[in-house]
């Protein structure tokens, strides 16, 4: 049984060898690593920006064929809906960042309806329901339908 046991043990201790040296840190990355892969990125970002205006044009294409159908078919159509560029990245992060709850929203007053700083919602009852009487009819009355095929 000690035989066992000893080999059980020996096992376990060459696996966490073997798993101790599978987590050791990868080394830092050379220059030119790192040189290669910031070209990777300013190449795919390129190609999504390309890619994007690509995907601009063609829905702006099928749009203005479809109001082109549209008129000669007498459809409803609306003008198109000018799109605003997107606004540069505020400097302030948004929500909380490092768990850490910022200064504006410390400021924010709170509305909640539990704590009574909100107003009801409009599909909360105004009043609890009433009860009924033990020997009340229900409100709704279907009865027994009538099978007249038998």
């Amino acid at each position: 049984m000690n035989i066992r046991y000893t080999t059980i043990a020996s096992l376990l201790l060459a696996t966490g060898l073997l798993a101790g040296g599978a987590q050791a840190a990868l080394p830092k990355p050379t220059p030119a690593q790192q040189q290669a892969a910031a070209d990777k990125k300013a190449k795919a970002d390129a190609q999504a920006a390309k890619d994007k205006e690509s995907l601009a044009a063609s829905m702006d294409a099928v749009a203005s064929r479809w109001r082109a159908r549209a008129a000669e078919k007498g459809w409803k159509s609306h003008p198109p809906v000018a799109i605003a560029a997107a606004a540069a990245p505020a400097a302030a992060p948004a929500g909380q960042p490092a768990g850490q709850l910022t200064a504006a929203g410390a400021a924010a007053p709170v509305k909640s309806e539990k704590l009574g700083t909100a107003p009801p919602s409009a599909d909360v009852k105004k009043v609890p329901t009433q009860p009924q009487p033990r020997n009340a009819k229900p409100t709704v009355d279907k009865g027994t339908p009538d099978v007249k095929n038998r």
